[in-house]
């Protein structure tokens, strides 16, 4: 039986995860709810999809998690021209010299890592994005009938343009539901674009200090798992997912504006994202003010739109402000 953890040994978890955030501050200027989210979705043990338009850092982001964590990195960019196996693996014909017999080995991919990134993931057709859909939920890749395990942890971090930039395709239902995140990057301030400038145009090229291995990261998952939900939070988090689903829901934006809600998997996100925020602000208690802050990036991608609300120009984030303004708190 596991012992329980200690004061002490909680109070160093938290400030290995302030060393970290100050790494990645390091090398990324700003855009401070991005890597709060992005640290929420590693700590959960979540994927995440991050989308914004090119040149916006999300690849200097995810290769700054990396640097400042010590796992296996590896990077795939996406084209329309990739294929299943440039991700997963192939067999190829070896021989043996000393009988001359000839078989197959399987040579691996680079999925076969710790921290996946998986850059531009909407740049290729549906077929080769399907390839990761075993590797995100099971951690495994089947070839040729046999089942390889992934290192752990494993975590596919995916950047993606929107869907109106020229030589993109829609990310299956399916793969869009194994994120735990659908992290938005915006434009950074002003002040915080002059500094990108100045930090980027001179010789320095600074990179995220290392700060923590992969037993690390278990252990604050392990950690994340013990943070305290209340059985209101809890009631409230249930009725707030099934509130997305149109042929049940009383909220009347949802009944116009979606097609289809959010499943179960909503939900068991929406609730390890609350403890992963918690234990990021120093809490082992999640508060409704966890769930209000991330119900935006858990649900935005598990919501199917209707004509209505296309037609309305209305967003899945609209969707998801209806639902918080229609169902009350939790006390």
């Amino acid at each position: 039986m596991n012992e329980p953890i200690t004061e002490a040994a909680v109070q160093q978890r938290l400030a290995r995860l302030g060393a970290l955030r100050a790494a990645i501050a390091e090398v990324i200027v700003g855009q401070d709810e991005v890597v709060e989210q992005l640290l929420i979705g590693l700590l959960s043990g979540g994927h995440c999809l991050l989308e914004g338009v090119p040149g916006l850092g999300k690849t200097l982001l995810v290769r700054s998690l990396g640097d400042a964590l010590s796992l296996a990195f590896r990077r795939i960019q996406f084209t329309p021209d990739l294929m299943p196996s440039d991700i997963l693996g192939t067999e190829i014909l070896e021989e043996d010299h000393g009988t001359g017999k000839r078989h197959f080995t399987f040579q691996k991919g680079p999925v076969f890592t710790s921290l996946l990134l998986a850059d531009e993931l909407n740049r290729t057709p549906p077929k080769t994005q399907a390839a990761l859909l075993e590797a995100m939920q099971e951690h495994t890749v089947s070839y040729g009938g046999t089942t390889y395990a992934l290192p752990e942890p494993f975590f596919v971090l995916a950047t993606q343009n929107p869907l109106e930039q020229a030589g993109t395709y829609p990310l299956p239902e399916a793969q869009l539901d194994r994120f735990l995140l659908h992290i938005r990057v915006d434009y950074p301030s002003e002040a915080e674009e002059r500094a990108i400038l100045d930090r980027t145009t001179g010789r320095a090229n600074p990179r995220a200090t290392t700060v923590m291995d992969g037993a690390e990261v278990i252990e604050l998952q392990k950690l994340v798992r013990d943070v305290h939900v209340g059985d209101g939070l809890l009631d409230w988090i249930t009725r707030l997912v099934r509130a997305t689903r149109p042929q049940t829901s009383e909220v009347a934006e949802v009944r116009e504006w979606v097609r289809w809600g959010a499943g179960p998997r909503a939900g068991q996100s929406l609730v390890l994202a609350a403890k992963a925020r918690a234990l990021l602000h120093g809490r082992l208690a999640a508060t409704r003010e966890d769930v209000q802050a991330l119900a935006a990036p858990v649900l935005r991608h598990r919501l199917l739109l209707s004509f209505a609300a296309e037609a309305e120009q209305r967003s899945t984030d609209d969707v998801v402000a209806a639902l918080l303004r229609a169902l009350p708190l939790p006390a």
